[in-house]
């Protein structure tokens, strides 16, 4: 895509486009939320077993160190203490374990929740492409995820070093500490790092976060032309719906104008508004406007009115409360009565009807 393309793609994405891209497995997402969750799970398993599985490993070798005589050195007894020992380590590890499968599951869905997408799976020629290779591992992107990576080494090592620096000069005193006393000390001074690592890790991972849906909806913005072909293709082309809306209110026009020969009179304001009213005691509980219109509209009513020997009444208040009030096809409601009545009354009365 060309820069002259790409400097026009100035708005945000739209819903539409969001989602055509997630179902296409494409969203913003941060690899250093594996990370801290997984710093986060060996956080958990070194302070709640840590502690716990190292004492046991170290009861165990203890005399291999201090009473290494006395040790039998059969092979079967080797052979039980190294199933044991194996089985301690496999056990320490396991709970590490199934706390980061828990965490490399869980960072993809506290993200962006379950995709279901085989577009990412499908291939692709620009996949095995050398040339599309070279412009990922060359380009931009890839240059500042590597400063990025080398920044926060910089920013953990500086931790790293803050939270040891202090207990170096401690150093001579674990050489006379007893092996209980010197994991106390290892131990806690391991939860101490775990924990400083972690919360800055967290401080990173917010900003990453917030810095890969930055990039992420940069990346797909749009431009207003494309927003409009977007808004075309979804709700139709705006001038054929204007155009099947006038021939909607055309034929809608022609039907009412049908019915006004039919109506028994036609009260007007008398040139700006004009209402037919109909009115069958058998069929109809009160009047109804069976047509109404404004200035050309009512006009024409008044010709068609005319032309049919429809009367005609002046009456400018009831002309307008009925225009506004009263849809085409709908009863008259009961405070148009009285004065409905009286012009109705008045037209029956000239062709001898009863009402």
């Amino acid at each position: 895509m060309s820069e002259s393309d790409d400097s026009q793609k100035t708005e945000d994405p739209t819903g539409r486009k969001l989602q055509e891209a997630r179902d296409q497995g494409q969203v913003a997402n941060s690899r250093e939320v594996n990370n801290v969750l997984m710093i986060l799970a060996l956080t958990i398993s070194v302070v709640m077993f840590g502690g716990a599985m190292a004492r046991d490993i170290v009861n165990m070798t203890l005399p291999f160190i201090e009473m290494p005589d006395k040790v039998p050195t059969d092979i079967g007894h080797l052979t039980t203490i190294g199933w044991k020992l194996l089985g301690m380590v496999l056990l320490a590890g396991a709970a590490p374990l199934v706390l980061a499968l828990f965490a490399a599951f869980g960072a993809g869905y506290l993200q962006f929740g379950l995709i279901l997408s085989s577009e990412s799976m499908m291939p692709s020629l620009d996949k095995i492409s050398p040339l599309k290779g070279l412009k990922r591992i060359f380009s931009l992107r890839s240059f500042s995820e590597f400063f990025k990576g080398l920044l926060k080494i910089a920013i953990v090592g500086a931790i790293v070093f803050t939270v040891l620096t202090p207990s170096i000069g401690d150093l001579h005193k674990l050489i006379g500490m007893e092996m209980g006393q010197l994991l106390d000390v290892i131990s806690k001074l391991l939860n101490r790092l775990l924990l400083t690592v972690f919360a800055a890790m967290v401080v990173i991972t917010l900003l990453d976060v917030l810095y890969q849906r930055y990039e992420f909806t940069k990346g797909l913005r749009m431009s207003r032309q494309e927003i409009k072909d977007e808004m075309r293709e979804s709700e139709g082309d705006p001038m054929i719906k204007g155009r099947l809306r006038q021939l909607r209110m055309e034929r809608a026009r022609k039907r009412m104008m049908a019915e006004v020969p039919k109506a028994d009179v036609v009260v007007t304001n008398p040139t700006h508004y004009a209402v037919a009213l109909k009115y069958n005691q058998v069929e109809m509980s009160s009047p109804k406007v069976v047509a109404k219109g404004a200035d050309r509209v009512a006009q024409r009513i008044r010709e068609v009115a005319a032309e049919n020997n429809v009367p005609i009444v002046e009456n400018p208040p009831l002309a307008r409360g009925l225009y506004a009030s009263v849809e085409i096809d709908q009863e008259i409601p009961p405070e148009f009565y009285k004065a409905v009545a009286e012009v109705i009354g008045y037209i029956f009365r000239l062709k001898g009807r009863k009402m």
